[in-house]
């Protein structure tokens, strides 16, 4: 029997300007303890968020991601028992799906891994690739998978991912409200074709972006500004428009988080963001403020030892 805790941080993505290309890890994570038994098939006990409402079984999109890559792999998944621990809230931007499936992945990779006959090692390669290949595209799963700010971008061989280090000032604030948004409706609201200096607006204040994050905080609120989806997905989410406007006149550099509804505020100082999370407190739509850090580790893996519940080093 193998015991492992598998760990997975939630994310915001594009992060305004950076459209299905940037990501950050955030300090809030789901936490996963997974158990090998004799008998084939996958249980899943879910306590927390999703308790009650997810699939309990195979079709759970854990145990869904961890037999892909066993199947991709031509290898036979042993039986598993799932005891997850969710904290990322669904359907509100953070990530939560790319956090399953990499959940998933890692779990697949730890055991994998220690099999006792034929181990195998996942390179940082294959984890990216059979994530982006379950999620559809790499920038929720490369900051859940790696931490820390990420830039991912599809290339000749598969997905690729450049992971940067956050300025220590910055301090982000997560606002949840207390409504959902599919991410297939927000992309749904998208043209398919944008006027030419829409897009060289965004790509100028992508490249800032990076260097504000990373440099010059100071930066941030003109590094932020977008044109290219979230005016569009505004439409379908009022209260999201309006707080985000409200933040942005405040001066606070406030971003949709992901699909949304959530908001991403990168507070360049403590104080900062709590002056936006009392601006959130005073408009309709129940925003619950995250006061996190950025999560630096990404998903980690290690074993657990019986009688001590001590974990061996984790993987990443």
């Amino acid at each position: 029997m193998t015991r492992l805790h598998v760990r997975v941080p939630a994310t915001s993505a594009n992060l305004g300007p950076g459209f299905d290309t940037l990501g950050l890890a955030l300090a809030y994570a789901d936490d996963l303890t997974v158990t090998t038994r004799p008998e084939p098939g996958v249980t899943v006990h879910v306590t927390g968020v999703g308790e009650g409402e997810v699939p309990t079984d195979e079709r759970n999109l854990v145990a869904r991601s961890a037999a892909y890559i066993f199947e991709r792999l031509g290898r036979t998944m042993p039986g598993i028992d799932i005891e997850a621990n969710n904290r990322i809230p669904h359907g509100r931007g953070m990530g939560s799906s790319g956090a399953a499936i990499s959940a998933g992945v890692m779990i697949a990779a730890g055991l994998l891994e220690r099999d006792p006959v034929s181990p195998v090692r996942l390179s940082d390669d294959d984890l990216l690739r059979f994530a982006t290949d379950l999620e559809g595209h790499p920038d929720n799963v490369a900051p859940a998978l790696f931490g820390g700010l990420t830039i991912a971008w599809m290339g000749e061989q598969g997905p690729r991912v450049k992971r940067l280090t956050v300025h220590r000032g910055i301090s982000p604030l997560v606002l949840v409200p207390d409504f959902t948004m599919s991410t297939e409706l927000a992309r749904s609201l998208q043209p398919k074709h944008v006027p030419h200096e829409d897009a060289v607006f965004n790509v100028s204040r992508s490249a800032l972006l990076i260097a504000a994050l990373t440099q010059s905080p100071e930066l941030l609120l003109e590094a932020t500004e977008d044109r290219l989806h979230q005016t569009y997905r505004g439409e379908a989410i009022p209260a999201t428009r309006n707080l985000l406007a409200a933040l942005r006149a405040a001066g606070h550099a406030a971003v949709v988080s992901g699909a949304g509804p959530s908001i991403l505020v990168l507070a360049a100082d403590p104080a900062e963001r709590l002056d936006a999370a009392e601006v959130a407190a005073a408009h309709e739509g129940g925003w619950k403020p995250l006061f996190l850090a950025v999560d630096i580790k990404g998903a980690t893996v290690g074993e657990i030892h019986a009688p001590s519940g001590a974990e061996d080093t984790p993987r990443r």
